[in-house]
């Protein structure tokens, strides 16, 4: 196979581009005797890899058939989420108490902002009205000199 296409398989090799196809061109160049110098570098990587491909586990594996640590570990979920739901519930659902007397303080409060919002109306009014008395009295004064 020709050497610059080698390269370019390596290089999208390593970027995650291939295909299967394409990996097994390269295991083959690469498990062949005819390597580029400045591709050897890459051989016992690919020679590590078509090893590790050949492993195969031969134990046994042995599933316990008394799942009872499983079924606790299942009670203990089940539990823990009832207890945030219950929790949440009832920050939730809990009103704050307001006694009487602060309920009377806050009606107090909001008339209170009510007549000052009230006062400050028409103290603004009067203030605007001042600025035309001033002008007129500036007016006079100028033609009066």
């Amino acid at each position: 196979m020709e050497l610059a296409s080698i390269e370019k398989l390596l290089e999208a090799y390593f970027e995650g581009n291939t295909t299967l196809a394409e990996e097994t061109t390269l295991r083959a160049y690469f498990a062949g005797k005819s390597v580029a110098p400045h591709l050897q570098n890459y051989q016992p990587l690919f020679s590590g890899l078509e090893a590790a491909r050949k492993e195969v586990f031969h134990k046994e594996i042995v599933v316990p058939k008394n799942m009872f640590f499983a079924k606790t570990v299942w009670w203990y979920g089940i539990a823990a989420s009832a207890a945030v739901a219950i929790i949440i519930a009832s920050f939730m659902f809990s009103q704050p108490s307001i006694s009487k007397e602060e309920k009377e303080a806050l009606i107090a409060l909001n008339e209170s902002k009510k007549a000052m919002l009230f006062l400050s109306e028409n103290l603004n009014k009067g203030v605007e009205q001042l600025a035309l008395v001033n002008q007129f009295i500036e007016t006079k004064n100028r033609i009066l000199k």
